[in-house]
């Protein structure tokens, strides 16, 4: 089976700035340097994509509910702002190397790879490429969505039909707010289920998203309201030592911190009536990065972090987070 899986929504044969006018490509790679497309093989289709992913994900061993930390994990990463396709291979490469590799390898990792045309100061034209972009991502979580749903009714038939794979996803910066949009919109194009999670784990790292995204009566309420009932658990990491996210605040709703910056306005958020959205929460960094990483770099010094990245995978693995550092 592949070793590293992508799915490309860049123009110029996957590495452009731009988005594809054709839509969304298909690539699986074995090895080599992730930043150059000639060590990735293309697929004809979605299909096909979905095929293969589909047989990694059965290969993986099955387990009993009391190992539910030991199962594997098919995740989406989802990169940020300003990032070109060498960035976010590099990043893809980190995250693979720091969790989806070797004898204690969470599964595998899928990148989405959005052509993220701005910066933090140059905030709508990003902005606008994200919202777009989350169209083509809803479709990916929407076929993720009818494919656990026609699992579960295998298994109800047969036991043995159960998936053997948690979904989880990885986001970072900006990548938070194409995912807020998408998950919006599948979530509504699922006539908003509230018994089934889409999401496992979803970890909002550093996100550039309004820190009331879960407070009903926010202008995001509706957004955090479908992320918070299509995801089990939804932990977003923050450091107030972030400058990025302090240049970013000023552009965004005015009076409204970033999410991956100062954490949640409310712990739990909140709601119109109880119980409480107890399944996010958050957790200050700012301690694990290391103190002579400057300001303008602790943005993206999450995943070069070893005791963040040690963080992430207990949280992926569903440790309860009364038992995390």
């Amino acid at each position: 089976m592949p070793r590293y899986w992508l799915i490309s929504d860049r123009d110029d044969n996957g590495t452009g700035s731009g988005s594809n006018p054709n839509g969304l490509t298909y690539w699986v790679s074995d090895g080599g340097a992730l930043d150059d497309i000639g060590n990735w093989k293309q697929l004809a289709s979605l299909d096909a994509f979905k095929g293969l992913l589909i047989a990694a994900a059965d290969a993986f061993p099955m387990l009993t509910p009391a190992q539910n930390e030991q199962q594997s994990h098919v995740t989406l990463l989802v990169h940020g702002f300003n990032e070109d396709f060498a960035g976010t291979t590099g990043l893809y490469q980190k995250v693979c190397d720091s969790l989806f590799a070797g004898p204690d390898s969470l599964g595998l990792c899928v990148l989405y790879d959005w052509p993220s045309l701005g910066s933090v100061l140059g905030y709508e034209p990003d902005r606008a490429t994200a919202r777009k972009c989350a169209d083509d991502l809803t479709d990916i979580l929407s076929e993720l969505y009818d494919w656990l749903i026609a699992k579960q009714k295998q298994t109800i038939g047969n036991p043995q039909n159960a998936c053997k794979a948690k979904v989880s996803l990885i986001a970072h910066s900006m990548g938070n707010y194409l995912l807020q949009k998408a998950m919006a919109a599948a979530w509504t194009r699922s006539n908003q289920p509230l018994l089934v999670s889409l999401i496992n784990q979803l970890v909002m790292v550093a996100a550039d998203v309004d820190n009331d995204l879960f407070d009903a009566g926010a202008p995001d309420s509706s957004d955090g309201e479908a992320i918070a009932n299509f995801t089990y658990r939804v932990t977003a990491l923050y450091s107030g030592r972030d400058a990025v996210l302090g240049a970013s605040a000023g552009l965004k709703h005015f009076g409204t911190r970033r999410l991956g910056r100062s954490g949640l306005a409310h712990r739990p958020p909140l709601v119109d009536s109880p119980p409480a959205t107890d399944n996010v929460w958050d957790f200050d960094c700012s301690a694990l990065i290391p103190a002579n990483v400057g300001s303008e770099s602790v943005h993206s010094a999450y995943f070069s972090t070893p005791a963040v990245m040690d963080l992430m995978r207990k949280i992926l693995k569903g440790v309860d987070r009364g038992q995390l550092p």
